[in-house]
């Protein structure tokens, strides 16, 4: 699983940066992650294949987390898309696309509306699952959970040759199954596989005031995105908006427990990052700042 920025400002474009996009990779799946202003033009300068993107999940009704997506779905049409696309999304936000898309697209387009009471499966391919979850904006906001599945047992070649079992068995012996041998002797899964890697797990909060509801969904994930706006001697800014500054979003990853947070949503206040990135360092060492065209592997 990796994840590609392809724009990590806050509300306005400032200094070379965007506002909230970014494509999450996982077993071929190709899903884009909020789409504010710009995103197409990132897409082409990244080299992202807008084709390979057939799921879009928007946190928010913020412009800067959903402006660019009228123009991206339009584009599709006008290449002549034909694979149905489906959007994650606030209830709203269908009127509004409906309002502002005047004929009728090559493709089918699907709504699935959030549902801001509780935390919810809102995608599983079998091979990925992503969850919803709300946050804490000054409107209704959600985060998302990427979840790899479960990866198959791996198979111990000498073991295997040891107790004589058939290659046509091995499908089933990574998917966890005995073998019975044909005096009726059980060989354990175990002893002739191990574990598999532990499932990739990619937390995205979009916007938000730190809150530890929010962190308990997101427990021992292995990269986190949080936005970090402002620096802590904004504080009350922070407040006042329902954002977060680098500090509280290290604060988060460090009650999450993750492996490694990046920080994102800079406010178009700072030019330069440095003491975002000091500031979320001094609470959780392994931080990041997110950087356009950067993919971050999770």
């Amino acid at each position: 699983m990796t994840v590609k920025i392809l724009g990590c400002n806050s509300a306005t474009p400032a200094y070379g940066r965007h506002p909230t996009a970014q494509v999450v990779i996982c077993k071929e799946q190709h899903f884009l992650v909020d789409c504010g202003e710009g995103t197409q033009m990132r897409m082409q300068d990244f080299k992202v294949k807008r084709s390979k993107i057939n799921h879009i999940f928007i946190s928010h009704l913020h412009g800067d987390h959903y402006f660019g997506l009228i123009g991206f779905l339009n584009s599709l049409a006008l290449y002549g898309r034909e694979k149905e696309v489906h959007l994650y999304c606030p209830k709203q936000l269908q009127a509004i696309i409906e309002i502002q898309l005047f004929h009728e697209l090559s493709y089918k387009l699907h709504f699935h509306y959030l549902n801001f009471d509780t935390d919810e499966i809102i995608y599983d391919s079998g091979s990925v699952q992503v969850k919803s979850f709300p946050v804490y904006h000054s409107i209704e906001t959600w985060g998302f959970l990427f979840t790899e599945k479960e990866r198959k047992r791996i198979i111990l070649s000498e073991e295997v040759r040891h107790f004589e079992i058939p290659k046509y068995f091995y499908s089933r012996l990574s998917a966890g199954k005995d073998y019975e041998q044909k005096d009726g002797t059980i060989v354990k899964n175990e002893w002739v596989t191990k574990a598999g890697k532990k499932p990739s797990t990619y937390a995205y909060t979009a916007d938000t005031a730190p809150h530890e509801k929010y962190a308990a969904i997101i427990q021992e994930a292995d990269l986190l995105y949080h936005e970090a706006t402002y620096e802590e001697v904004h504080l009350q800014k922070a407040i006042d908006r329902q954002h977060s500054t680098a500090k509280q979003a290290a604060q988060v990853a460090k009650i999450a427990k993750v492996s490694q947070l990046l920080i994102g949503h800079y406010s178009s206040r700072y030019k330069e990052l440095d003491n975002l990135l000091e500031e979320a360092k001094s609470v959780f060492n392994n931080s990041l700042l997110a950087e356009e065209g950067t993919e971050y592997e999770v």
